[in-house]
């Protein structure tokens, strides 16, 4: 089974490499950057170009569905580059190429706030896509690196799906008809994603669960059977969230960045002093197999258990990550 999870932050090091290699992870989506401006972003790169050669055996980087394949039969994750925020390019359109020739293949639009492309789901008004983010999109298009609209609000994402020339995804997220968190989506977007054949990757985030860290894989599953009634089960993947390793002042970076002196709790309690605990089942990459086996107990067939395990993921990628036809 190709295995691929759409999205992760993960403090990596040799053992949790090792046991997402031994459950059979095809690739994983890792996130590059949050709040970082480009020279940090830089900094964050040539950290993975690092860990490449420590830990050749176990990892390479994936820039092409190819690339995937070749990771798989060498018994290596193929590892892809994605920004959880825009930041990288700060406003400077050039950017955009210049990070897809270092492997970026994948770029939210807007994490949480108003950005210079985007509003993100936290904000009050969804201002829908700037001046400036409807030139990215056509640079994103041009280039190949995928549009994903996973922390941005409603108006500002169908716009994204409108005004994108190609697919987008949605890498972690789940149906606000599952759980209503402002970063989960509503029907409305589903159908605009599946229609338009972008991807959604279903999130195992705790924030992102109805009934959180206590959720059930059944329940999960059957949200999932669910979702694909609406946006086509071509059009569904897994983008777990996964956050491994990190300590609380990691948390507090990804909350409040440099953009307030105080803490933003966002999706979580104020008196949430630790990352949210996983569900039993999905503790790791090495539960992913769970998933599996509760898709196929939910009614999924073995090709469309496969399709969201990693199969539409593989597609996507094969259509996302090279230059428009005529550029």
């Amino acid at each position: 089974m190709i295995i691929i999870d759409g999205l992760q932050y993960v403090n990596w090091n040799r053992e949790l490499f090792e046991k997402a290699k031994d459950a059979g992870v095809t690739a994983i989506h890792v996130t590059i950057a949050y709040w970082e401006n480009t020279r940090e972003t830089l900094a964050n790169i040539g950290d993975w170009h690092r860990l490449f050669r420590k830990h050749h055996d176990l990892i390479v980087h994936a820039r092409s569905a190819d690339d995937v394949l070749a990771a798989k039969q060498s018994g290596r994750i193929g590892i892809v580059f994605g920004f959880q925020n825009c930041s990288p390019i700060e406003d400077d359109l050039r950017y955009v190429q210049v990070f897809h020739e270092l492997g970026v293949r994948i770029m939210q639009l807007s994490y949480n706030n108003q950005s210079l492309l985007a509003t993100g789901c936290y904000e009050s008004r969804d201002s829908g896509i700037t001046r400036f983010g409807k030139e990215v999109i056509r640079e994103m298009n041009r280039v190949g690196m995928v549009i994903d609209m996973s922390h941005s609000a409603e108006r500002s994402t169908l716009e994204a799906i409108e005004l994108s020339q190609r697919p987008i995804a949605i890498t972690h997220a789940n149906p606000s008809f599952f759980h209503d968190a402002l970063r989960n989506k509503s029907t409305t977007v589903l159908r605009a994603l599946g229609e338009s054949d972008g991807m959604l990757g279903l999130s195992l985030y705790p924030f992102h669960l109805r009934n959180g860290s206590d959720c059930t894989l059944d329940e999960f599953c059957a949200m999932a059977a669910e979702t694909a009634d609406i946006i086509g089960i071509d059009n569904l993947g897994i983008g777990s969230d996964l956050c491994l390793n990190w300590n609380y002042a990691t948390l507090e970076w990804m909350r409040s960045g440099r953009w307030t002196a105080g803490a933003d709790y966002g999706e979580g309690s104020a008196d949430n002093k630790d990352w949210p605990r996983q569900p039993a089942w999905f503790a790791s990459s090495a539960d992913l197999h769970n998933i599996a086996q509760g898709l196929k107990k939910t009614g999924f067939d073995d090709e469309a258990v496969h399709k969201i395990m990693g199969q539409n993921w593989l597609r996507f990628f094969g259509t996302a990550f090279g230059p428009a036809q005529d550029t």
